[in-house]
């Protein structure tokens, strides 16, 4: 019965199911950056009209959610699944946008790999008959993973120079049995890899070697040729995480350097905003592939893409008792006809 399995990891859409629709939203500092024509709506500040930051999240969540709905002239009810989750305990953000929308839905983490897990679990239910409609979203903000993670803003801490900046933002992506647009192909779902680093201001090394091996199991599975795609991206590996992962994967013999950057070096101008190494957070792929790379697809500028969204599933229990940061990425491959 395993007719939709390539290999060991991958998984082949027999049905292609097709992204109809996408939105974005992001807050100011993002608003700022290289992709600033990009995306649906930029925030005039991070609080977009609430009283906490959490409150913030959980609205952009539900823009963007609602926004993908609208675009195609479709209504809440006729959406079947809604896979969602976020950065914060319990992802409250995603849940209490799920309140509001009263769509059937399955709460999610993956960190920061969520947006590509998402697309794929909605790619999953719509080829296998279960939904004509499918839709996901992820969000993340500077200020609630700051207070979560790491130190409350007020304290003023310095940051390392391997740390990165985490995107305000919330991107979502509506999967559909049928329409126009670009399909998902493949997917790969990632395991759990832990190369032992325990510092959390050093994600991109922390995560590289969850993207390796999902890269390489998803070239490993179909044979197919890295420079055969337009784009491959992983989700915010920033600087250093996206040299260490094009280096391991070249040991492996593949080199994917031709087509290959991140998310996190898309977003920011590293040279002109203080991010250090790059963007993070659930948003930061979710709002890159929303608004830049679905634009491309649209477009006809970009035929064949790899999203390879990268998560860190450490926790500040975890971070307490002392342990190592254990990682995961999954792949979305999405083609034009």
């Amino acid at each position: 019965m395993r007719n939709k399995r390539i290999g060991k990891r991958t998984m082949k859409m027999q049905n292609s199911p097709t992204i109809i629709s996408t939105a974005s939203i992001v807050g100011p500092k993002e608003g700022k950056g290289p992709l600033k024509d990009k995306f649906d709506v930029i925030l005039p500040d991070d609080l977009y009209g609430e009283k906490t930051w959490e409150l913030a999240e959980s609205k952009m969540i539900q823009t963007a959610l609602e926004t993908a709905v609208q675009k195609v002239e479709k209504q809440l009810d006729d959406i079947e699944f809604l896979f969602g989750g976020d950065l914060i305990n319990q992802i409250f953000p995603a849940s209490f946008a799920a309140r509001a929308l009263g769509i059937p839905f399955c709460g999610i983490y993956g960190a920061c790999s969520t947006m590509a897990l998402g697309m794929c679990l909605s790619s999953i239910v719509v080829d296998g008959g279960f939904a004509d409609y499918a839709l996901n979203g992820t969000s993340s903000h500077y200020c609630t993973a700051e207070r979560q993670f790491r130190f409350p803003l007020e304290l003023g801490n310095q940051k390392p120079m391997t740390a990165q900046w985490t995107v305000t933002g919330a991107g979502s992506a509506l999967i559909s049995s049928s329409g126009e647009g670009p399909k998902v192909k493949y997917i790969t779902i990632g395991k759990v890899v832990d190369k032992g680093i325990e510092d959390g201001n050093n994600m991109g090394a922390a995560m590289a070697p969850a993207a390796v091996d999902t890269i390489y199991s998803y070239f490993n599975d179909t044979k197919d040729d890295p420079n055969s795609f337009d784009l491959i991206i992983t989700g915010d590996l920033g600087k250093i995480g996206k040299q260490i992962t094009e280096d391991f994967l070249k040991k492996k013999g593949i080199d994917i350097s031709n087509v290959y950057t991140d998310c996190g070096l898309k977003i920011f101008n590293l040279e002109e905003q203080d991010v250090h190494c790059g963007g993070s957070g659930c948003g930061c792929s979710a709002t890159v592939f929303a608004g830049y790379i679905y634009q491309k697809l649209l477009k006809k500028e970009f035929n064949k893409v790899m999203l390879v969204s990268t998560g860190a599933l450490l926790s500040p229990t975890s971070t307490l008792q002392k342990q190592t940061i254990p990682c995961v990425a999954h792949a979305v491959v999405i083609e034009n006809d």
